[in-house]
């Protein structure tokens, strides 16, 4: 639907679930792909063979902790030698520690630095590119519990409203540049990271849809390929929910 032949993607968190879906739809639509994952080798080389089989292309797949700083160094580095600038961003990677405020210690810092502060980072090393070559998309994947507010996730919640902010104060600052920069977030999804979700999450969150179908990783990838396209010019420091219609403003 969307022609991204000749940019070059990268997105994090991309061998399971909602980043699966995301390489996917970026390569359908003509990207060259890379993506990074944490550990789980064999779910990335059947990425690498399930796009490869769709597109005749083998997208680049890179191990990467993207907390830490040398392994985004070495990211951003690897796809620039291989594939050249990185023209589309999708920062996709994330965690969730539940539990009680009052009982939270490190498990705030850990979801904080994956969840909000390496988007950054990761940001941090694209922008200066994409501003020489005046086009760029970072898309950062937040999720509606920042919107609704859910008891056991401050430090979920926290980072993923962050990002929306991040979001506006980078699409005012190189706007002029070409640059987009927009969050989407998802409403309740079946994948790894929600596995664990107790049934009264599940019920929290499905019981305020207004669409009565499961959502899909593919719905929000469509997203995702739509806001990293030329058509989507004119949209920039925006939220999307892609929730059928979880949030209701």
């Amino acid at each position: 639907m969307f022609d991204l032949s000749g940019k070059v993607a990268l997105t994090t968190g991309g061998s399971r679930g909602l980043g699966r879906a995301i390489v996917n739809g970026l390569a359908i639509s003509g990207a060259q792909v890379a993506f990074c994952y944490k550990s789980d080798s064999s779910s990335a080389e059947a990425v690498v063979n399930e796009v490869e089989s769709k597109t005749g292309h083998r997208p680049l797949a890179i191990q990467a902790d993207v907390v830490a700083n040398e392994a985004r160094q070495r990211l951003i580095g690897q796809i620039n030698k291989e594939f050249g600038p990185i023209d589309i961003l999708v920062n996709n990677a994330g965690t969730r520690e539940d539990g009680i405020a009052l009982r939270m210690t490190e498990a705030w810092d850990d979801v904080l630095e994956l969840d909000l502060t390496a988007p950054f980072r990761l940001s941090q090393l694209v922008l200066r590119s994409m501003s020489r070559r005046l086009w760029g998309r970072i898309i950062n994947i937040g999720s509606i519990a920042s919107r609704i507010g859910l008891a056991g996730q401050a430090n979920y919640n926290a980072a993923k409203a962050g990002l929306e902010g991040l979001s506006r104060s980078l699409s005012q600052e190189y706007g002029k540049k070409g640059i987009t920069v927009n969050t989407i977030n998802p409403g309740f999804i079946e994948t790894d990271l929600t596995e664990d979700a107790s049934a009264e999450l599940r019920q929290a969150l499905l019981s305020r849809v207004a669409i009565p179908k499961e959502l899909s990783p593919e719905a929000v990838a469509n997203a995702v390929v739509f806001l990293a396209s030329g058509e989507a010019w004119a949209i920039t420091g925006q939220a999307l929910n892609v929730d059928c219609g979880a949030v209701k403003s």
